[in-house]
């Protein structure tokens, strides 16, 4: 890992820093209080509580506050291998969801491809071909172990032609 991701992944297991993140560049992260639980160059986790910023009109955590989680516990990890890389663009090209139970609880999503996703950038540089990966986020619910939710994002990754 270069000294650029070193100081990332610093950073990232910071709390203060990832507000400070959250509420510059993903308010939202910041209205529902996400927190970098784990985060290392290969697993992240990210936790999410269920509350009044978070529920629907059905005591659960709304869809949109889940995948929002899981995605970002699947970028950071692309966020973190970038770093320190030449400029690549980075972007979402598909989404799959599976709600499995009622997330009426801590949730926490986790991503366990952080080997995978740093091999795929490497290629993209490489090559200056487009790569994709699809990473798998699974949200388990603290209070009973249950998984509420299994996420899918399609990442694309591409190093940006010099001027």
């Amino acid at each position: 890992m270069n000294k650029t991701a070193e100081k990332y992944l610093k950073n990232l297991r910071n709390p203060w820093m990832m507000r400070l993140f959250f509420l510059s560049k993903l308010p939202s992260a910041f209205f529902w209080r996400f927190r970098v639980r784990t985060i290392s160059p290969e697993r992240s986790e990210i936790s999410i509580p269920y509350g009044w910023r978070t529920q629907n009109p059905f005591q659960s955590i709304y869809f949109a506050a889940q995948s929002g989680a899981a995605e970002f516990s699947t970028g950071i990890l692309g966020q973190l291998a970038l770093a320190g890389q030449p400029p690549t663009s980075m972007l979402i090209v598909k989404v799959e969801s599976e709600f499995t139970k009622k997330a009426n609880g801590l949730v926490i999503f986790t991503c366990q491809q952080g080997a995978e996703v740093q091999a795929v950038v490497q290629k993209a540089l490489e090559t200056g071909e487009s790569q994709s990966i699809r990473m798998e986020s699974i949200g388990v619910q603290q209070n009973n172990g249950e998984i509420v939710a299994k996420m899918y994002f399609t990442w694309s990754f591409k190093k940006k032609k010099s001027v």
